[in-house]
């Protein structure tokens, strides 16, 4: 159908007689087979049934011509290639006959044969066909062995070849079961030790959070006493840092001024309660100081007036 299809060409003039005529002859012929193939059987009417009616199409007749060429090119050549095969099977049957002869003249007829030759030469030709030898030829029977044996040589090599890939691959799987086995090995070893530590970290953390409760009662506790002793104290928000500072600043200075006063005070802390006990002791303080006094004036007169100084 391929070398036919240059001749498609829908718009020619495939509605002519002449194109119609070769189309149903071609539709006739197809019958005459299909009647001929299936015997006398009643199919007369298949040649009709087969027709392209009283009004075929432009298309129509265009595409079953082209079906048309293409099916007598290849019956041609089926025809062509029957006729060698008719030919050469005649040639064969000619051979064979004159190798009958030839073997019945030299008393060597296969039914004249004893059983081991009949056997060996049944041998021959299975092995003739097993190397696909169509003569008796012992150059044949030599590059047949030949060529077996080149596919030998090249079957064991691939055998080879794939024996080592097995044997790489065989290696590679044992060295990857290995690796597996250390791996699951190692999975079940850090499971334990992350179950371990987890075990451990958890009592620790159980062990940090009674701890951590008692010290926030602790705290909460402290914080309540400080909240009531800072409430019996008088303390509120508005006494913040700066207050507190200024206070402890007027402090200072107020014990600064004090202390003259609170000197002068522990001086007289001696003095007994009574005035006139006291008036007494005021005056015996004086004679005390007015005798020191002229035991320092003697002290130093005699000082003055020791001769050598």
């Amino acid at each position: 159908m391929d070398h036919a299809g240059d001749h498609l060409d829908p718009a020619a003039s495939a509605s002519s007689s002449a194109a119609v005529a070769e189309v149903n002859a071609w539709l006739a012929s197809l019958s005459a087979e299909a009647g001929s193939g299936g015997g006398a059987g009643g199919r007369g009417g298949a040649a009709a049934e087969l027709s392209m009616g009283p009004e075929p199409t432009p298309r129509g007749v265009a595409y079953l011509r082209v079906l048309a060429a293409a099916s007598q090119a290849r019956s041609r050549a089926a025809g062509i290639a029957a006729a060698g095969l008719r030919a050469q099977a005649a040639e064969y049957r000619t051979e064979a006959a004159r190798l009958r002869e030839a073997l019945e003249r030299a008393g060597l007829a296969r039914d004249a044969l004893p059983p081991p030759a009949a056997a060996a030469a049944r041998a021959v030709a299975a092995v003739a066909n097993l190397l696909a030898i169509r003569d008796t030829e012992m150059s044949s029977f030599v590059v047949a062995s030949a060529d077996l044996s080149l596919r030998r040589a090249e079957v064991e090599e691939k055998r080879d070849k794939v024996h080592k890939e097995s044997k790489a691959l065989l290696d590679y799987t044992r060295k990857a079961i290995t690796k597996l086995t250390e791996l699951k090995k190692m999975l079940e070893k850090f499971k334990n030790d992350v179950e371990k530590q987890q075990l451990g970290q958890m009592a620790d953390w159980q062990t940090k959070l009674v701890m951590m409760d008692s010290k926030e009662r602790q705290y909460i506790l402290q914080v309540s006493n400080y909240k009531a002793m800072l409430s019996r104290v008088g303390y509120t928000p508005e006494i913040n840092h700066g207050v507190l500072m200024e206070m402890a600043e007027h402090k200072k200075d107020l014990e600064r001024k004090t202390k003259p006063i609170a000197d002068t005070l522990r001086s007289y802390q001696d003095l007994p309660p009574d005035k006139a006990l006291a008036a007494l002791a005021i005056e015996d303080k004086k004679r005390q100081y007015a005798a020191a006094e002229k035991y320092l004036e003697d002290v130093l007169q005699s000082a003055l007036t020791t001769p050598g100084l």
